[in-house]
């Protein structure tokens, strides 16, 4: 059987266009990928010395030591007894204590200093600023100052 021939005024398809089209979709998405891979999800350092703040401060709301000593300094970390009397003495008189920023974060190698805004519960307008040194120990950023 041959093969039907065409009349000479046939538009016949080629699939040119079509694959021409979806090679300039593959080159855009591979570039999406790429730009995201060399871009990567890390969080910028400033982020993670603030993280430290924000963790600490929620472990001690909660009256968590453990996880409350994750994040606070070898030097400061205290004993565990004292550090959850002086919490619930504090809640006691102010309520609980919110973080409202972190700001001026600066980092010099293993060291970084930033100001913590927050206010307790019981006077929420007041709002107070202490300025507060973080150390990276164990590969870790955690706050290195004395509990306010």
């Amino acid at each position: 059987m041959a093969p039907k021939d065409e009349p000479a005024d046939s538009v016949g398809s080629t699939p040119w266009p079509f694959l021409i089209a979806l090679t300039i979709i593959v080159i855009v998405i591979g570039g999406i990928a790429v730009v995201r891979w060399l871009d990567g999800d890390e969080i910028p350092e400033v982020d993670v010395v603030a993280q430290a703040a924000i963790a600490q401060n929620d472990a001690l709301q909660r009256a968590d030591f453990a996880d409350y000593a994750t994040y606070t300094c070898a030097a400061e970390v205290g004993e565990e007894s004292k550090v959850l009397d002086t919490q619930q003495r504090s809640v006691a008189t102010d309520g609980q204590r919110y973080i409202d920023g972190i700001s001026g974060v600066t980092i010099d190698g293993d060291t970084a200093t930033g100001t913590v805004t927050y206010h307790f519960d019981k006077t929420p307008d007041d709002k107070v600023d202490i300025p507060t040194t973080f150390v990276r120990e164990d590969g870790r950023w955690k706050v290195c100052t004395p509990a306010q």
